[in-house]
């Protein structure tokens, strides 16, 4: 029965992806909960599912967690958004225009293995404790990635489209808006998907810095309080966020590319 499962580079029927998606989730509950209540870690450090659950609660009840997620998503998205509107046409101009390409690269590969937690205080320093220095932070660890990754997936667009351009009188313009771009975008939207994960990682970090509204902010002070199930809880959420946003971005992409998959 499960022989079908596992076949080399075998597609499934998306139900069955579901299906496993589930079972992985639940597997993974199932052993949490088994340690949690074996008494092998104090409850004070690994707290069960369901004290989780319930801390989950008493966040929107007792703390005002929706405006803290309403908060978050904002700075993310706000970020986010940001590198892309500069990275994406950089990362163009990097791939078509070499000469462009050999003066940024070496600065962005610089830049983009300096850790971001390192540079918070020279960002407090820069932009004060206010909100431009945790969306730089957010923006860090974003934009200098993204920007390469963009870069690449126009690269890989084959010379024989835009040779082919040429030929039928293209202009460079032309042959950017008609050939490069769209033959780039699948690839594109996937890195944006990827890219946005990491700027959600940086979260944490960015709302420390003097913040008191957040996801971010509200895990780092009941830390303090050993409040294990609430901290739990906040990560969770961020998780959660994570995974209906990435969901979203894969639905968006097998409609708007449902070529690429026939």
């Amino acid at each position: 029965m499960l022989k079908p499962l596992f076949v080399f580079r075998h597609a499934l029927p998306r139900k069955t992806e579901i299906i496993l998606g589930i079972f992985g989730f639940f597997l993974f509950l199932t052993i949490w909960h088994m340690t949690a209540s074996s008494g092998v870690i104090r409850p004070e450090f690994l707290p069960t599912p369901f004290a989780v659950a319930k801390a989950f609660i008493r966040l929107f009840t007792e703390r005002d967690f929706a405006s803290d997620i309403i908060v978050s998503v904002g700075r993310v998205w706000f970020a986010f958004l940001l590198s892309v509107v500069i990275a994406v046409p950089l990362g163009l101009m990097m791939s078509t225009y070499r000469a462009v390409g050999a003066i940024l690269e070496p600065f962005i590969d610089f830049v983009r293995y300096l850790p971001v937690p390192a540079l918070v205080p020279l960002l407090v320093i820069w932009f004060g404790v206010g909100e431009t220095s945790k969306i730089a932070v957010l923006w860090m660890g974003t934009f200098f990635q993204l920007i390469l990754l963009i870069a690449d997936d126009t690269k890989r667009v084959p010379t024989e489209y835009i040779e082919s351009g040429h030929t039928l009188g293209a202009s460079n313009g032309q042959i950017m808006r008609h050939i490069i771009i769209p033959a780039a975008l699948p690839n594109m939207i996937d890195n944006l998907r990827i890219t946005l994960g990491w700027c959600w990682t940086y979260l944490i970090i960015a709302e420390i810095v003097a913040a008191n509204s957040g996801i971010g902010h509200m895990i780092w002070s009941l830390r303090r309080f050993v409040k294990t199930p609430e901290v739990m809880a906040g990560i969770i959420a961020i998780g959660i966020i994570g995974l209906l946003t990435d969901q979203a971005f894969r639905f968006a992409h097998a409609r708007l590319f449902s070529y690429q998959r026939r």
